[in-house]
């Protein structure tokens, strides 16, 4: 009997501590840029990122991490689309200065879109 309580607070321990770990995947993808964009007031160049967001759907804080550290904020939505998108996309426009602006962030095999607000 004391050794199934042991174990018992043991797993439950071990659920505290890995909750989180799975949320944040919930809230973050990985993208990447093929030329240099604008997300916020940030100009990133060409590579690979992750994006994290908290927040409501309708408002949500993004911070875009390369190597572990913060390069880029903004605020967005998630727009959740009628299906999984079948791989990652990142659609942009042009913006002043001829500059690609991130409108939208598609994460692989997802069925929420980032929209970032100032697109």
């Amino acid at each position: 009997m004391r050794i199934t309580n042991y174990l018992a607070s043991i797993a439950a321990l071990a659920l505290i501590f890995l909750l989180p770990a799975f949320a944040k995947d919930l809230n973050s993808g990985k993208f990447t840029l093929t030329q240099s964009a604008r997300i916020g007031s940030t100009v990133l160049q060409p590579g690979h990122y992750t994006a994290e967001w908290s927040g409501s759907n309708h408002d949500v804080n993004v911070t875009i991490l390369s190597h572990g550290k913060t390069v880029a904020t903004a605020h967005g939505q998630l727009k959740e689309m009628p299906g999984k998108s079948p791989y990652t996309s990142v659609t942009t426009h042009t913006g002043s200065n001829n500059t690609q602006q991130v409108d939208e962030i598609d994460f692989d095999h997802r069925t929420e879109a980032l929209m970032l607000a100032g697109a």
